[in-house]
């Protein structure tokens, strides 16, 4: 029996536990410092076992998953360390950050243990266990991080369980991966933030730019909404790549800055021109560190009962709708409707389903 213990049974932590539980051969240990998530765990069905004691569920582990944020990592460390875990024991993360994990472990030379960094290129716009899923790594791409000393069977033992995710196993150094991780997610986090907070500041002056910074403006930035803590743990400990991508973006804007200074239209255009090509050659349907929207916006008439007659045809037809938005109603004004849904696969099919019903359906 391989026993996985799991620190930490929130969206990633959960979502790796109903993976693996129920597989032959897998018992799946659940760890919180607080009994009510404990209990939690258990009631929802997506641990074998739940335990308040960070050594019960270490010692009893072959594997054992720190599903902490980035902040927390090197204290749970640092406290595992000085466990009797099981000999071949295997400890992995799963943070966005790579480098400052994987010195500390190394630093620490675990007894009996190897650590093996990992980081799942999947989220959602909910969190907590409430929202792990079977499905959420399926097709994601998931990065191990092992050093230059770290035994190669390890890290085909851990690539081995985490085939039960079905997600696509990528191993790379964890310099680099900080590298690109900061640029496709840390760095538009950050950009997404500075610049809702200089439209809040004209905000401040004249209230039209939050009436009118509705729909387009809102969904651009809507990675502005993250954990305030989540995010300030990530970008310290990415500070270092995190200042070079941010000389970049600089140099970038003053590049802009010249290019309407001069009225460079050519420029311009090549700019654009440039980014849509690359743009272009990106994966479209394929899980990343900023999760995916699967929204679709649908002109609705002002008549009665029109919203529940699209919602109902939706569920008639087995269509899992996550939310809907009215976005403007008035009066001899066409209503815009914007449905929601959690996979690509059910807005492909109500997007063909009230085309032909004729409704006037628009991404």
């Amino acid at each position: 029996m391989i026993t996985v213990s799991i620190f930490g049974v929130g969206l990633i932590g959960g979502s790796i536990a109903l993976c693996l539980k129920g597989k032959p051969g897998i018992k799946v240990i659940g760890y919180s410092n607080r009994p009510a998530s404990v209990q939690k765990y258990i009631q929802r069905g997506v641990v074998d076992e739940g335990t308040t004691s960070v050594q019960e569920a270490a010692e009893a582990a072959d594997f054992i998953f720190l599903c902490v944020p980035v902040g927390n990592l090197q204290e749970y460390l640092d406290q595992i360390s000085t466990f009797n875990l099981k000999p071949g024991c295997i400890v992995t993360d799963v943070g966005s950050t790579k480098s400052s994990v994987t010195s500390f472990a190394e630093s620490l030379k675990l007894t009996n243990a190897v650590f093996v960094g990992g980081h799942p290129m999947a989220g959602s716009e909910r969190s907590g266990v409430e929202a792990a899923s079977y499905h959420l790594l399926e097709n994601a791409f998931y990065v191990l991080t092992p050093g230059e000393s770290t035994p190669p069977e390890a890290v085909e033992r851990l690539t081995e369980l985490l085939s039960h995710t079905r997600a696509n196993i990528v191993k790379v150094d964890a310099d680099s991966h900080d590298d690109i991780v900061g640029a496709i997610s840390h760095l538009p986090h950050m950009i997404a933030v500075a610049l809702v907070n200089q439209v809040r500041g004209y905000n401040e002056r004249n209230g039209l730019y939050e009436s009118l910074a509705a729909g387009g403006f809102r969904d651009i930035t809507r990675i502005a909404s993250g954990d305030p803590a989540l995010w300030r743990d990530i970008l310290l400990d990415n500070r270092h790549v995190l200042l070079r991508l941010l000389r970049d973006w600089n140099a970038g804007m003053e590049g802009f800055a010249r290019m309407l200074e001069e009225r460079n239209g050519e420029a311009i255009e090549q700019s654009f021109r440039d980014a849509g090509e690359f743009r272009s050659r990106m994966p479209e349907r394929r899980k990343g560190m900023i999760h995916s929207v699967y929204d679709c916006y649908v002109d609705v008439p002002d008549h009665p009962g029109i919203i529940g007659k699209i919602a109902s045809e939706l569920g008639n037809n087995r269509i899992n709708l996550s939310n809907l938005q009215i976005i403007e109603s008035r009066e001899d004004v066409p209503g815009i409707l914007r449905l929601s849904f959690r996979t690509q696969e059910y807005l492909d099919q109500a997007i063909a389903l009230l085309d032909s019903s004729g409704y006037a359906v628009h991404q």
